[in-house]
């Protein structure tokens, strides 16, 4: 299967990076510092600006402070994250057309990137860059409009139901979901991971579809 396109949008955490468990345990971790139900926080987790969850579980009183230590034990644990399989080797075949739409901040954004080798392209696009986050479209048109290409020329890849519902809502060529967790959302089109997929020179080549199998 081809998909055609011009460029791709990946998003960062389950796509690019597996950093479910550093996530998990930072975010349990900041539960417990600030008196939340971890259970609660985790539920919600995937997929959401780290600002929009810390809103929901911590008064506005304490939002400044409980998001800047959410930034810091995130940062701190970012050192255990993987690489996808496939990942690096697929943005290495992009000839530049490609950029990160993340609901993470910048400062972990970069850092989970190095951790895997994968270089910051020359578009990226940060929770602090939007003003709503995923299942928005914001980010996704914001990433299209500075690669300067209409959002139908692009394919989104995408692992969380708010970020398939982002780029859904953003009109892209097609949303790809990674994983097989990815079934649970409405992506037309779900890989198990970045192996199953290569760019053939006009677009994205898949060669396992697991809506398919």
């Amino acid at each position: 299967m081809n998909l055609a396109c011009r460029a791709v949008l990946f998003d960062m955490d389950g796509v690019l990076t597996d950093s479910t468990v550093s996530a998990e345990r930072a975010w349990t971790q900041w539960a417990h510092e600030f008196g939340v139900d971890p259970e609660q926080v985790l539920r919600g987790l995937h997929g959401r600006r780290a600002t929009d969850t810390v809103r929901m579980h911590v008064p506005a009183s304490a939002h400044a402070g409980a998001l800047r230590r959410i930034n810091e034990i995130e940062v701190a644990d970012a050192g255990s994250t993987a690489p996808i399989p496939g990942a690096r080797e697929l943005v290495d075949s992009l000839p530049g057309n490609w950029a990160v739409v993340t609901s993470a901040p910048p400062e972990l954004l970069t850092v989970r990137l190095a951790a895997v080798g994968i270089p910051l392209p020359s578009v990226v696009i940060n929770g602090d860059d939007v003003t709503h986050g995923k299942p928005d479209p914001e980010g996704y048109l914001k990433a299209a409009g500075k690669l300067g290409l209409p959002i139908g020329e692009c394919v989104v890849f995408e692992d969380s139901g708010n970020g398939v519902a982002a780029g859904l809502a953003a009109e892209a060529a097609t949303v790809v979901g990674v994983g097989s967790g990815a079934l649970r959302t409405p992506a037309p089109v779900v890989v198990p991971d970045l192996r199953a997929v290569r760019w053939s020179g006009h677009g994205i080549e898949v060669t396992e579809d697991l809506r398919a199998s």
